[in-house]
């Protein structure tokens, strides 16, 4: 997920991201992990992403009761999400692993007919990432929304999240090193070339905060 959050509601949101809805959302069976990051620029951006242990959790009764019940807290907060953009997905390609400092995501979409030799090519390069000195991990999600209807957090936000296509993610312990990544073998020219569509948008952002359900304690 991607927003931004205004400066005058900042410090409510980290506090309430960190200390009710990230343990909320750890307590759902399947959820595995979730981190924040804040822009590294400045800006009012977000990115936050949750890991799984199996696609169909998003569609579990669990989550789902959490989604369609939200507290008072959160039935705060949930209007303050600007621009959100919400995806669910599949995990086309993972190399690496562990959270570092820093990470950059680029949504992407192929253009029409060149899906299978982009997926072909995102895969060679993000396989070489982990060697490099200060990456730690390269992965390709693929957006699959399940079918469901929207959710009451969802209708509290405005109504229906925008979705991404194809997001490519890199992260590590250097920024100057991802910046490198990003600007040779995954810049705007290299990817397009690869067969995406002229349309990217890669945004770089610092760790803020990570929580796994064996934080939550006893």
């Amino acid at each position: 997920m991607w927003w931004d959050m205004a400066p005058a509601h900042r410090v409510e949101f980290e506090d309430w991201h960190s200390h009710e809805h990230f343990p909320e959302r750890m307590s759902i069976p399947g959820f595995l992990r979730g981190s924040r990051w804040a822009s590294s620029t400045g800006t009012d951006g977000f990115f936050v992403m949750y890991e799984l242990d199996v696609y169909e959790t998003l569609t579990s009764p669990h989550y789902l009761a959490r989604l369609n019940d939200p507290t008072p807290w959160s039935t705060k907060m949930m209007p303050r999400h600007r621009n959100m953009v919400r995806s669910q997905c599949r995990v086309a390609a993972s190399f690496g692993g562990g959270i570092a400092a820093s990470i950059v995501t680029t949504r992407v979409s192929p253009r029409p007919g060149e899906a299978n030799a982009l997926q072909a090519w995102l895969t060679d390069v993000l396989s070489t990432l982990p060697r490099v000195a200060g990456i730690t991990g390269g992965h390709l999600l693929q957006t699959h929304t399940p079918e469901a209807g929207a959710t009451q957090e969802q209708k509290i936000r405005g109504g229906a999240d925008a979705v991404a296509d194809w997001i490519v993610l890199v992260n590590g312990y250097d920024a100057q090193a991802l910046a490198g990544i990003m600007s040779t073998q995954l810049s705007t020219t290299s990817l397009t070339a690869a067969g995406t569509e002229p349309a990217q948008l890669t945004s770089a952002y610092n760790l803020s905060y990570t929580l796994t359900p064996r934080d939550l304690g006893p």
